[in-house]
C-alpha cells in the first residue's frame, strides 16, 4: 500500500488558504496538518491559527518547528507575501516540495533566491495561480493559439475586487509588498505569460489613493499598469479595489483580447446565481472550483515527481512586471524598461 502523502499548510495569513484546506481534505491518500504562529499578532479579528483549524477540521500544531519536525512531503504557503522566501527555502531544505501562494515574492531577488534554493534542493515550486485553471480560460487559450483569429495585437486585463479589509496585511506594505497593484496585478499577468509565451519589455503604471481614501491607508488602492512585449503586443491591467464593501462577491477577473480577425473574452467569475437572503443580496458561483483543480495538479505533479505549472519561472517573471509597475508609479509613469 502506498504511503498517504503529508502536506502540510503553512500559515492562514491568505484567505485562499481555506479554499486549499478543503480541497487537501477531500483528496484520498493525502494526510493533512496545519500552523499559523502569525495568526495571534495579526493587524486585524479575523480568525486565524488552532481555533480557524478546529472550525475547518484539520489537524494543527503550534508553529513551524513543529510541522517541519512532522516531515512534509510538501508545504502549501499561503503566508504574508514578505514571509515567503524564508519559508521556501525553509522547506527546500527540509525537502519538501513547495505550492507558495502569489505572488511568489515581494521582490524579484528574494524570488530568484527561492528558485535557487528549491533548484538545488530538487523540489518542486509551484506558484499558486489557480485562474489560468479555469476550463474557460483553457479553452480561449486554445482557441487562440490555433491561429484561426491571427496574430494578437492587444490584451485589456482586469481585475478588481472588494478591499481585503478581513485580512489587514493586504494594506501593510511590509507585508504584502504594497497594495493593489501587488494583489491585482499578478493574476492577468500570469494569464499574459501564458498567453504570449513571452517576457515584458516595458512597464507603465500610474496609481493613487483616491478609492476608501477615508481609511488612510499607506498602499495605493487603484491602478493601471500598461506592458508592452517584444513581438509588438500591447497589455493593460486596471487592478483597483474598486468593488464596493456591500458587493455580495469579492469582484472578478476579465481577460479581452484583440487578435487579427476577432475578439475573446474571457471572464471565468462571471457566472453565478443571484438571490436575496435575510442579509440582502446573494451570489453564488457556478463553474469549476479553480483552488481545487491547482490543488490537484501540484498533488499530481509531487506523486508524478514532474515539475508543474505555473513555475518559479512565471512566479519571477510576474514579480518583475509588478515592481517595474511600482517603480514606475513612483516616478509619475514614466517607462520602466525591463533588461
Amino acid at each position: 500500500m502506498t504511503a498517504p502523502l503529508r502536506i502540510a499548510v503553512l500559515s492562514f495569513a491568505h484567505t485562499h488558504a481555506l479554499s486549499y484546506v478543503h480541497a487537501l481534505q477531500a483528496m484520498p491518500g493525502v494526510e493533512l496538518i496545519a500552523t499559523d504562529p502569525d495568526g495571534a499578532s495579526a493587524p486585524d479579528d479575523a480568525l486565524r491559527g488552532a481555533d480557524l483549524a478546529a472550525e475547518l477540521g484539520v489537524s494543527y500544531v503550534d508553529d513551524y518547528d513543529t510541522a517541519f519536525a512532522w516531515k512534509p512531503d510538501a508545504v502549501v504557503i499561503a503566508a504574508e507575501n514578505s514571509r515567503h522566501r524564508e519559508l521556501v527555502e525553509r522547506a527546500a531544505s527540509a525537502g519538501a516540495h513547495v505550492l507558495c501562494e502569489k505572488p511568489l515574492a515581494t521582490t524579484v531577488d528574494d524570488a530568484v533566491a527561492m528558485q535557487r534554493a528549491c533548484d538545488e534542493a530538487g523540489v518542486i515550486l509551484m506558484v499558486a495561480y489557480p485562474v489560468r485553471f479555469s476550463p474557460v480560460v483553457r479553452d480561449a487559450l486554445a482557441e487562440l493559439r490555433a491561429g484561426r483569429l491571427g496574430r494578437i495585437l492587444s490584451v485589456t486585463g482586469v481585475n478588481n475586487g472588494k478591499l481585503p479589509g478581513d485580512r489587514a496585511w493586504f494594506t501593510d506594505p511590509d507585508l504584502a509588498g504594497g497594495g493593489a497593484l501587488v494583489d491585482h496585478v499578478v493574476h492577468c499577468a500570469d494569464l499574459l505569460d501564458e498567453l504570449l509565451g513571452e517576457r515584458a519589455s516595458s512597464v507603465r503604471a500610474v496609481s493613487n489613493g483616491i478609492l476608501h481614501a477615508q481609511r488612510d491607508l499607506a498602499v495605493e488602492t487603484g491602478g493601471l499598469v500598461t506592458i508592452g512585449y517584444p513581438s509588438g503586443v500591447i497589455a493593460t491591467i486596471d487592478c483597483s479595489w474598486s468593488w464596493p464593501m456591500s458587493s455580495p462577491t469579492w469582484g472578478g477577473v476579465t481577460l479581452q483580447v484583440v487578435a487579427e480577425r476577432g475578439t475573446v473574452t474571457v471572464s471565468p467569475f462571471a457566472k453565478g446565481v443571484a438571490g436575496h437572503d435575510a442579509s440582502g443580496e446573494t451570489w453564488t458561483p457556478v463553474g469549476a472550483d479553480l483552488d481545487a483543480l491547482l490543488l490537484d495538479e501540484f498533488v499530481a505533479a509531487v506523486r508524478e515527481g514532474r515539475q508543474p505549472q505555473p513555475d518559479a519561472g512565471v512566479g519571477i517573471r510576474t514579480v518583475e512586471i509588478v515592481k517595474a509597475a511600482q517603480a514606475s508609479a513612483a516616478s509619475g509613469g514614466q517607462v520602466v524598461t525591463l533588461g
